[in-house]
C-alpha cells in the first residue's frame, strides 16, 4: 500500500515537473527595425544566442525574426499576438503602458536594447536650425508623433517656441522608414529635404555633399538616453519566466560582444543588413562611435515621459521607469 501511494506521488510529481516544463511557450517570435540600433538582435541571430541561453538553462527554443518598418507595425503585431517580443522606442513603450496599464493585455518593457542619439540632418542650405522649417519642408521619420525621433522633435519646439508649441512641426513630418527616408533625401528631389535619422543612416547622409546637420537628440535630452526597449505583454511575461530572462541574457552577451568585437559586429551587419554604401572601416567606426552605448540599462526614459505627459499625450504620468519595466530590469541603475 505505502509502495503504491509512493508511486502515486512519484507520478503526480513528474506529472507536474512535465507540465511546468510545458507552461512556457517552444517557439518565440521577435521583431527588429532597420539599423544600428537593431545590431544587438542581428548579433543574437546571427550565434543562436537566445537557443543558446534557453539549452543553458535546460529547455530547448525555437526562435523566430521578423523585421518591421516601424513602431506602428511593431504595436499591431504585439497586440494582435503575431509578436512575443517588440523593439521600438521609448515613446511607444510610454504609449503602450500608458494605454494597457491594469488590463490583461498590459506592456511593459524587460530592458532596454541601446544608448544611440537621433540625428536631424538637412539637404536644404537655407535650413540652420529647427526655427528655419517652413510649412514647403518635409521631414521623413519612422513614424510621425509615436517614435522617439518624433518626440525628441517636439521636444525641440517645445524648447524653440514654448510648450504650447511642442507639435508646431508636426505637420511637415512624414512617415518613412530610415532606408527609404534616406534614399529620397539623398536622391536630390521630391518633397523630402530633411531627415530626423538613426544610425547609420545619418552618418551615411553626412558624408554625402550638400547634406547637415540641424539636430542631435541629446541636445534636447540632456544627455544620453535610451534609443530602443525590448517589450512584452505581462501576460507573455508572467507565464513565461525563464524565456524572458534567457532573452536578456542573451542581449546582455551581444552587447559585451559589439564592445569587445566592434570590427565583427560590424561585418555582421554589413552581411545582414545587405549594406553596400559603408566599408568595414567606416562601419566599424560607427558601431564605436563614442555618442553610441550598446546596454541594457534605461538611460534617460523618464526625460521623454515626462515630456509626453505634459503635452497631453501620454494620460498617465509613472512614479519612475521602473514603472514601465517588469522586475526583471529592477536591478539595473535605470534613469
Amino acid at each position: 500500500m505505502r509502495r503504491a501511494f509512493r508511486l502515486v506521488v512519484a507520478v503526480v510529481a513528474l506529472a507536474g515537473t512535465l507540465a511546468g516544463a510545458r507552461a512556457e511557450v517552444p517557439e518565440v517570435r521577435l521583431s527588429k527595425q532597420y539599423g544600428l540600433p537593431y545590431l544587438p538582435f542581428m548579433v543574437m541571430e546571427q550565434f543562436a544566442l537566445l537557443e543558446k541561453q534557453a539549452e543553458k538553462s535546460g529547455f530547448a527554443l525555437k526562435v523566430s525574426w521578423t523585421t518591421l518598418s516601424n513602431a506602428t507595425a511593431m504595436m499591431d503585431a504585439i497586440l494582435s499576438g503575431q509578436m512575443d517580443f517588440i523593439t521600438p522606442g521609448v515613446p511607444t513603450l510610454a504609449t503602450m503602458w500608458d494605454k494597457t496599464a491594469g488590463t490583461p493585455n498590459e506592456i511593459r518593457a524587460l530592458s532596454a536594447v541601446q544608448s544611440m542619439p537621433y540625428v536631424l540632418v538637412t539637404r536644404a542650405d537655407h535650413i540652420k536650425s529647427i526655427r528655419d522649417f517652413s510649412e514647403k519642408d518635409r521631414i521623413a521619420l519612422p513614424a510621425v508623433k509615436l517614435t522617439g525621433h518624433a518626440i525628441a522633435l517636439q521636444m525641440a519646439a517645445a524648447r524653440e517656441w514654448g510648450r504650447e508649441h511642442y507639435d508646431r512641426l508636426d505637420a511637415i513630418t512624414i512617415s518613412l522608414s530610415h532606408p527609404d527616408a534616406t534614399a529620397a533625401l539623398l536622391a536630390g528631389k521630391g518633397e523630402i529635404n530633411a531627415h530626423f535619422a538613426s544610425s547609420p543612416f545619418y552618418y551615411i547622409e553626412l558624408a554625402t555633399p550638400g547634406v547637415h546637420k540641424v539636430l542631435h537628440s541629446y541636445e534636447v535630452a540632456g544627455g544620453r538616453h535610451t534609443n530602443g526597449v525590448l517589450m512584452a505583454s505581462k501576460k507573455f511575461y508572467d507565464a513565461n519566466p525563464k524565456i524572458c530572462a534567457a532573452v536578456v541574457a542573451a542581449l546582455d552577451e551581444a552587447n559585451a560582444f559589439i564592445k569587445a568585437n566592434p570590427r565583427k559586429a560590424a561585418e555582421i551587419y554589413i552581411a545582414m543588413a545587405k549594406e553596400k554604401r559603408s566599408t568595414l572601416d567606416e562601419m566599424e567606426k560607427m558601431v564605436s562611435d563614442p555618442d553610441v552605448d550598446y546596454t541594457t540599462t534605461p538611460i534617460n526614459v523618464m526625460k521623454f515621459v515626462e515630456f509626453m505627459n505634459l503635452a497631453g499625450t501620454v494620460k498617465r504620468k509613472p512614479s519612475s521607469w521602473k514603472d514601465l519595466f517588469f522586475p526583471i530590469a529592477y536591478e539595473r541603475p535605470g534613469s
